[in-house]
């Protein structure tokens, strides 16, 4: 018997925003951002996903785009409720094991970029070397990759998954925060290499700026529901140094 089409659980459309999306995105790791999707333990299923800028990077000639985009979130697609055939659900400290069948770019996609940060917008590794923000663009040819941007190169391209993980419980949370504040607070000396690495930022803390943490599916407390929120906007989200978001559990098949 031939194998089953993978079940598409997630779906993009590339030409919309992040928070526009049939199943919204996530970009901050947290334990009460709601699941958009649910899979069985065994199947084999399709998720769908956009770049980490959420589409602000744009296939052109110019790197204002990653000059100027919002570097604090990574986008990604779910996150997804695994459950076992009884229909339990996985539980903090249960193995995890995910095979990657494929990977490839969406019909009318296939393109994507290369680059470096520019030192006023987070920087990177290089940034002493590289301080200005730089592009290029990549179209793929079957399994080859060739950019108008550095003539003359053309290699076979192995396209990577991007960032795969679990939410991390409230005490994994905690930890994070904490380590991450006492970088940011001084209050642990940074680690530096040739006297260079305490030029820029090591910590990057959880703020409201720019966050999508998926769908809100509570009743509302001043009438009936009026069907899902994107949480997005500061007055939905009251996110602080601790880690501490609203309770949204799910009350709904979604």
């Amino acid at each position: 018997m031939a194998p089953t089409t993978p079940r598409p659980v997630i779906t993009v459309d590339v030409w919309k925003k992040p928070w526009e999306q049939e199943k919204p995105l996530h970009n901050r790791w947290h334990p009460e951002i709601p699941h958009v999707a649910h899979v069985v333990e065994g199947e084999v299923f399709r998720v769908e996903a956009v770049d980490w800028s959420g589409g602000a990077i744009k296939d052109n000639n110019s790197a204002d785009d990653l000059k100027f985009c919002d570097a604090t979130g990574h986008y990604l697609s779910g996150p997804i409720r695994i459950i076992d055939i009884s229909g339990a659900p996985a539980r903090p400290g249960d193995l995890l094991s995910v095979e990657i069948l494929d990977l490839g770019p969406l019909p009318g996609n296939e393109w994507g970029f290369t680059g470096t940060m520019d030192r006023e917008n987070g920087g990177g590794f290089l940034t002493d070397h590289f301080p200005y923000a730089t592009k290029a663009i990549w179209y793929f040819e079957g399994i080859f990759a060739y950019s108008p941007h550095i003539p003359g190169v053309r290699f076979p391209g192995l396209i990577h998954p991007g960032l795969i993980g679990t939410a991390p419980s409230k005490e994994l949370l905690d930890i994070w925060n904490a380590r991450e504040a006492s970088l940011v607070n001084g209050t642990v000396q940074p680690p530096t290499l040739c006297d260079i690495l305490h030029q820029r930022p090591l910590a990057n803390l959880p703020t409201p700026k720019g966050s999508l943490l998926g769908l809100d599916i509570r009743p509302q407390k001043d009438g009936p529901s009026a069907g899902p929120r994107v949480i997005r906007k500061p007055d939905v989200l009251k996110c602080s140094y601790d880690g501490s978001l609203p309770v949204t559990k799910n009350l709904a098949p979604v």
